[in-house]
Formats: structure tokens, sequence, C-alpha cells
């Protein structure tokens, strides 16, 4: 039913709404600003370099020759828009879903998931530690991306806890059927793996499937355009024809979001039909054999892997605690982009930069090796399919 959702959306008489538009400091303030919480943080996002740097990352598919195939920043809106619609139907803060679709893939590395992989192998034996892309957008937003403020610094983002704790939980590789928001206020550092809680809000639930709803559809959509499932053509009609004789985006999106509104409530949750589940793992099951596991999408691993570990060891054989800046300056003849690129970055956030015009986090410092190998993972992930490969170009080149 239409607004039946209302009365649990994210607004002042929701018990839980202070600490929903909380942030960690309070944002400069302007007499003239008409934006809510929520739109200050989906501008905020939208004019982030980790934002406008989505447009040119792997979504499925790298490097397509097809100007229609699905990026990154694509993927974003679709989300967007399937959790807009979601959220303004239900009665839900439809400002909180935007905020939190623009900013959810923030962390993802270069080269999709396939680049999120190796950046965990990496961190795995160099930190001990795991590299997942909701963590690494949370830590972005709250760390990394930097806005001028109106006197002129540079300062965190400082988004609120709503679309914070919507990045780090949005995880949509999720089979469960029925969703509802914790209870818990969580310090969001003590998330450890993907999936471990689910959102607080009601709207970072919805973009949660929405991910979901926006991937499996449009995925199939690009790898029939690209040829790809030439020979898995009868398959797929058959698995689909139950419910269309037209395999398109369009149709197998709306009919997943008619079919959330229509069988959600407080009470149940945000949940599908059992029909609409079946199908949906049904299409998630013929895309991973067909699609994310196909041999057309092999022969770039072991280019990617080659690319970002490269990248990585060459920064890595500069630390040698305080004299590291000697080292990099002493590479920066062979590899002028890459070596000024990465100290111009790290200086943002080195403890000793000069802050005249820095009002952000200070991040790192050189008395111990995982402390620099982390800035340098973190340099990495924000990189482009583009700019990682001509990192490996000059790298490669003399």
């Amino acid at each position: 039913m239409k607004q039946i959702f209302k009365d649990v959306s994210a607004n002042k008489n929701n018990p839980k709404w202070n600490n929903i538009i909380s942030r960690e400091k309070p944002l400069y303030a302007r007499n003239n600003d008409i934006r809510s919480e929520f739109e200050r943080d989906f501008t905020r996002v939208i004019h982030s370099n980790a934002y406008r740097r989505l447009k040119h990352k792997t979504q499925v598919f790298y490097s397509p020759q097809n100007d229609h195939i699905c990026t990154r920043i694509e993927h974003v809106n679709h989300v967007e828009s399937i959790s807009y619609t979601i959220a303004h139907y239900l009665g839900l803060n439809d400002e909180l879903t935007r905020a939190i679709a623009v900013s959810h893939d923030l962390g993802h590395s270069p080269f999709g998931h396939k680049g999120e992989n190796i950046l965990n192998k990496i961190c795995q034996k160099d930190l001990h530690t795991s590299f997942w892309h909701e963590k690494n957008g949370l830590f972005f937003v709250d760390n990394i991306e930097l806005l001028e403020d109106n006197e002129g610094f540079k300062q965190n983002l400082d988004l609120t806890y709503g679309v914070r704790d919507g990045i780090i939980s949005h995880c949509g590789e999720i089979d469960e059927n029925s969703i509802k928001p914790r209870n818990e206020f969580i310090n969001l550092d003590e998330y450890s793996y993907p999936n471990q809680f689910y959102p607080y809000t009601w709207e970072a639930c919805v973009v949660k499937i929405a991910d979901k709803i926006s991937y499996i559809g449009r995925d199939i959509e690009d790898a029939v355009t690209l040829g790809i499932l030439d020979e898995h053509l009868d398959e797929l009609y058959k698995l689909l024809r139950p419910t269309d004789r037209t395999i398109n985006n369009t149709i197998i999106i709306n009919n997943l979001i008619y079919d959330l509104c229509n069988n959600s409530s407080p009470e149940k949750g945000l949940c599908f039909s059992s029909e609409a589940l079946e199908l949906m793992n049904k299409i998630k099951k013929f895309n991973y054999e067909h699609i994310y596991l196909s041999n057309f999408l092999k022969p770039s691993d072991e280019y990617f892997s080659v690319v970002l570990n490269r990248i990585y060891n060459t920064l890595k054989s500069c630390y040698n605690s305080d004299n590291t800046f000697e080292k990099l300056d002493k590479l920066a003849k062979f590899y002028p982009n890459l070596i000024h690129g990465f100290v111009d970055w790290f200086n943002n956030y080195y403890v000793f930069s000069d802050r005249s015009k820095l009002k952000n986090k200070t991040l790192f410092d050189l008395n111990s090796p995982e402390n620099f190998y982390l800035a340098i993972i973190l340099y990495i992930s924000g990189m482009t399919d583009k700019f990682a490969i001509d990192t490996y170009n000059e790298i490669i080149g003399y």
C-alpha cells in the first residue's frame, strides 16, 4: 500500500532522528542555506572527486568500446532512481535514499570487483586485514574526500550517520528475504566484514535492495548487447518468459519494484513475493554462471593484477622511515606523474604537512611501514581504470 512506511521513515518524529542526522563534527553553516541535512550530504558527495571518478570505473565490463555499456557511475544513478521510486511510494525519506545511493559505491577500486579482490590480497599479505569496498567507502567519506569550506579550507565531508551507515551497510550480495533495520546505534568502525549488521534506517534497507535490483537487470542487458549471451539466450528466455516476452532492464526493474512495494510492510519488512524472490535468485545464478564467471571476462583478470601490484610495489619500495620522501624524490625522475601525484595526495593527510589550508583529519606518519602501505592502498583504490593503466604504462615505459 502507498505510504505504508510513513510512520517509520527518517523524520523528526522518529526516535532515531537525532542519531540519524548526527555528524562526527558540525558542518559550517550559512545564513542563506535552504537545504536539509540529507540534501547537504547529497551535494557534498556529488561535488567530491571520488564521485566524479566513478564514470571511469568498471561496473562489470572493462573498457567497453560501446558507449552504452554501464559504468560504475551509471550503476549508482540506477540505484538512486530505483531507491527513490521505492522510498517515495512507501512514504520513506527519499532525500536520505538519494544521498545514500549516490555515495554507496565511492569505495570501489579500479576494475570493479576484480580490483577489489586484488587489493584485498595485498591487504591480507602486508596489513593482515581485509579490503572490501563498503568499508573503504566509509573510510573515504570520513577521512579521504575533501571539500573547500566557505573560507577556502579543505575539510572532510562529515556526512550524517544515516548516510554513513547506508554506505557500509549497503552490500547487495544478499539472498535473504525480509529486511528490517537494526535498533542499535553502533560505532560503524565495529564493522569487520560485509553484511555484518542490518542498516540503521529503512531508507538504507531500500538502497541495499535497490543495489541488487539494479545490477542483476542491467548486467543482463549489457551482456546481451555485447553478444556474450548469444549461446545462452534460449535459457534466458525460458527463465524470464513466465513474466515477460521481452528482455530488457526496464521490464525486469519495474516488475521487481512493483512486487517489493506490494509485499512489504513495517511488520513483515522489505520483502518480495516467493515467486519474485525465486526468480531473482535464478537470475543471479544465471548471471554468475554466464556473465561474471564467463571466459570472456577472464583474460583481463591477470592484467588487472599485474597493473595494481606493480603500482603498489613501486611505491612500497620507497619506504625508508624518515628518508621515504628522499627515495620518492629520486624515483620521480623516472615516474614523475606517479610520484608527484602520490606525494601531493599524501601531503593532504601527513601529520607534518603544511596545514595552513587544511582542516581535515591527519592519517599518516612514517613511523611504521604498515602506515605507509595503507596510504598506497588507499591511493590506488581511488584511481580510475584509465589512470591506473596510464600509471602502469609510465612505470614500464622509458
